[in-house]
């Protein structure tokens, strides 16, 4: 499993897209990716739905998002 963790990221003014998406492309398999977010990041679920993953929203309260993306089997 791998884990980003957005928020700092995002809280410095910076967009966590280039190291989420380096994430992605390291995962093994049948590996799978954490995010954590300050909002549900529903742009980034897209993108990686339209690579063949599926993701599993939980909102963490507080506004915090933590978001599991897996393969597709």
């Amino acid at each position: 499993m791998a884990t980003v963790d957005a928020r700092p990221i995002i809280a410095a003014g910076d967009e966590p897209f280039d190291t989420i998406m380096s994430a992605v492309s390291e995962l093994a398999g049948d590996e799978e990716l954490v995010v954590l977010a300050p909002f549900e990041p529903v742009p980034l679920e897209g993108v990686l739905s339209s690579q063949g993953f599926y993701y599993q929203a939980e909102d963490l309260g507080g506004g915090d998002w933590k978001v599991t993306f897996r393969r597709a089997p």
